[in-house]
């Protein structure tokens, strides 16, 4: 059954949609940093979340396996680790997307 692993892939797709259209380089070293972590993390949740969604089906309601749960996880921290990154840093008007 799908019950909800759809959802998680499509929350991945997006968020790395997101990233892709938006994402400014910092100029600090530790900022751009983070962002490259959290970046790598939101695109390692997309093959955890597609695994899921391709394994997880026969546990049906009884609960979800451990891949969904390392997807979102890695979703989560890899969008935090962009709100760090970015939190208080000062946007430069001449900044192009990378």
């Amino acid at each position: 059954m799908y019950i909800s692993r759809h959802i998680y892939l499509l929350a991945a797709a997006l968020v790395n949609t997101v990233l892709g259209l938006y994402l400014h380089l910092q100029a600090s070293s530790w900022r751009r940093g983070l962002q490259l972590v959290g970046s790598l993390l939101s695109l390692f949740s997309v093959f955890s979340v597609s695994l899921a969604f391709v394994v997880e089906p026969p546990l049906g309601l009884a609960g979800r396996g451990w891949r969904s749960l390392v997807g979102l996880v890695a979703l989560f921290v890899g969008v935090m680790t962009h709100f760090v990154a970015n939190f208080g840093a000062t946007r430069r008007a001449d900044s192009e997307p990378v």
